[in-house]
C-alpha cells in the first residue's frame, strides 16, 4: 500500500469481508470470531470500581524493531521472551508490560489482557488533562515501525476492533489517540507511517452499518 492507495477506499470490501462487530463477554474479544486468539498476559492490574473506560490508544511494536512475524511480541507481553535468541532482547526482556490487543500486519488479532483490566501499555502519561491513562484507557498495539506503512490488513481490523469496542464502551467514541499524543517527547508511535485520516474514514464504514 502505498501513500496515494490509501485514499481509495474500497467500502465494498469492508462490507463484503469484516464481521460488522466482535462480540465482546467479560472484557474479551469472542474468540470464535475472525480468528481472534487469546494469550493471557499476567502483566495488568485490575481496574478500580467505576472507572469509566473513556480512551482507546494506538501503538506500535515490532520485535527485533523492524522485523515482522514470529512470536517474539507474544512473548514478550507474557514475560516469556528469550534474551539469548536476538542481543535487542537482553534490554528489554525483564521489563513487564503488555497491551490489551495486537494487530499483526496480516490483520490477525491477539488479545492479552481483558478490557476490564488495566494493561501496562502507557507508562507516564497524559490526555485531556488527566493522567495515569492505564487506569482509564484500552491499548491496541500494531505489528510495525513508526516509518513503515501499516497494511490494508491492519487498518481493517483496527476499524472493526475499535468498532466493537465503542459498543461496548461509548465513552471511547470520540477518544482515541496514539502514543505519542498522550506520551509527547517520550513515544513517537504510532509514528508518521500511521494514516489517521485513511483510519477514520475506515472506521467510519462500520459507524454508518450498524
Amino acid at each position: 500500500m502505498t501513500n496515494d492507495s490509501v485514499s481509495q477506499l474500497n467500502e465494498g470490501y469492508f462490507l463484503n469481508k469484516k464481521s460488522k462487530k466482535i462480540a465482546i463477554d467479560n472484557g474479551w474479544f469472542n474468540s470464535d470470531a475472525n480468528g481472534i486468539k487469546h494469550f493471557p498476559s499476567p502483566h495488568f492490574t485490575p481496574r478500580e470500581e467505576n472507572c469509566a473506560i473513556s480512551l482507546l490508544v494506538v501503538h506500535n511494536i515490532s520485535l527485533p524493531p523492524k522485523q515482522f512475524g514470529g512470536d517474539h511480541i507474544t512473548d514478550f507481553f507474557l514475560g516469556k521472551l528469550d534474551k539469548d535468541t536476538h542481543p535487542y532482547f537482553e534490554t528489554i526482556y525483564e521489563m513487564k508490560v503488555s497491551a490489551h490487543c495486537l494487530i499483526k500486519r496480516d490483520g490477525s488479532l491477539l488479545q492479552y489482557v481483558s478490557f476490564l483490566d488495566k494493561a501496562w501499555h502507557a507508562g507516564v502519561s497524559s490526555y485531556k488533562g488527566r493522567e495515569k491513562c492505564n487506569d482509564f484507557s484500552i491499548g491496541i498495539e500494531l505489528e510495525g515501525a513508526d516509518d513503515i506503512l501499516y497494511t490494508e490488513e491492519q487498518y481493517q481490523a483496527l476499524a472493526l476492533a475499535c468498532f466493537s469496542i465503542q459498543q461496548e464502551y461509548p465513552e471511547i467514541k470520540n477518544n482515541i489517540a496514539g502514543h505519542n499524543q498522550i506520551a509527547p517527547g517520550r513515544k513517537t508511535d504510532p509514528g508518521e507511517a500511521f494514516d489517521w485520516n485513511y483510519f477514520s474514514r475506515c472506521l467510519d464504514i462500520y459507524s454508518c452499518t450498524k
